[in-house]
């Protein structure tokens, strides 16, 4: 089969690879689409923070937002996952960790990341075969385009929970990228009031569209506070400034990854009573996710801003871009 492989930084190209063959309790997807994220790009140029942790190494086969249709299944595997349209889990967790156990796989010390982390390859392929435990089933109602954001939109749940959202409450999210955005949908859905901040309005209409109801930049800021500052960017002056911006007693979220460490005045987090939540992974937020893109209450797709065959995944991974509205670039294998 045909499949994305990174040779080394910024070295990366259309291979052919061996088809996957199932283990016990596997599953062999056909990919149908999957998206291109920050990570992927931080994996293609060699900045990704898991290389020289030695957590991750070339060559290596990226893609981690998929959705497909369950081509086969290893051993002890119900036969009528063959067919099914699924998404999956990035975090693979060992299963027998005390974190694990606890509901907490996506942070086990053991765990495997699709795409990523352990040599696990990656959707950016015609195939892939994960866990069937990973899976998800995806209703009729939510598409592949849909499907294929349910792993970012697993992260916004979290994060857009995470900040207490619900009617009554003032949310900023700092950052509209593809998480921001969805952290502001799912805080729309919530029923709070939802602000965006950017650096400039290029995805004001896209903030808009998704549910925000006022949009600012670093030249014109939001005035007053909020009861809730979610941190999408990676900017690693975001989390000092989301400090000042919470109201007393209330919740910063940090889902963001800067290249640098962040400096924050505890003093002022616990003066002001602030309580701050950080966020690894969309395992939790998976099933939410795909829930409300099936009842309509997100819908991502405007997000898209083009899809085409793999072999466009290299200018993709490199973060070229053709100017069209959107944050996402999607992958059609069979294109």
């Amino acid at each position: 089969m045909r499949a994305v492989v990174l040779r080394g930084p910024g070295r990366a190209g259309v291979e052919e690879v061996a088809d996957p063959a199932p283990e016990a309790g596997q599953a062999v997807v056909d990919v149908h689409r999957v998206g291109i994220c920050g990570t992927d790009h931080e994996l293609f140029t060699g900045t990704m923070a898991y290389y020289a942790q030695g957590k991750a190494s070339f060559p290596l086969r990226p893609g981690h937002e998929w959705a497909g249709v369950v081509a086969a299944v290893g051993a002890g595997v119900a036969g009528d996952w063959i067919g099914a349209r699924v998404t999956g889990d990035t975090m693979l967790g060992c299963g027998r960790c005390p974190r694990c156990l606890g509901g907490h796989g996506h942070v086990c010390a053991f765990r495997s990341e699709v795409g990523i982390l352990g040599g696990w390859p990656g959707a950016l392929a015609e195939k892939v075969c994960v866990p069937v435990t990973s899976l998800h089933r995806l209703p009729d109602s939510v598409d592949d385009q849909a499907g294929a954001l349910v792993e970012p939109g697993g992260n916004a749940w979290r994060a857009a929970s995470a900040a207490g959202a619900r009617p009554g409450v003032r949310v900023l999210v700092c950052g509209p990228g593809t998480i921001g955005l969805l952290t502001a949908a799912f805080a729309r859905a919530a029923g709070a009031e939802v602000h965006v901040l950017g650096l400039d309005r290029r995805n004001q209409e896209l903030a808009e569209k998704l549910g925000a109801d006022r949009f600012w930049t670093l030249d014109e800021p939001p005035g007053g506070t909020f009861e809730a500052v979610v941190d999408c960017t990676d900017d690693p002056g975001t989390p000092p400034a989301a400090l000042e911006l919470v109201e007393p007693a209330g919740r910063v979220v940090h889902i963001g990854l800067a290249g640098t460490p962040s400096v924050i005045d505890t003093r002022a987090l616990v003066l002001k009573d602030v309580t701050a939540v950080g966020i690894l992974g969309g395992s939790p937020g998976l099933a939410p996710a795909i829930g409300h893109y099936a009842e309509g209450r997100v819908t991502p797709g405007p997000l898209v801003a083009a899809t085409m065959g793999l072999e466009g995944a290299v200018d993709a991974l490199a973060g070229v871009r053709d100017g069209a509205p959107g944050t996402k670039i999607h992958i059609d294998p069979r294109l």
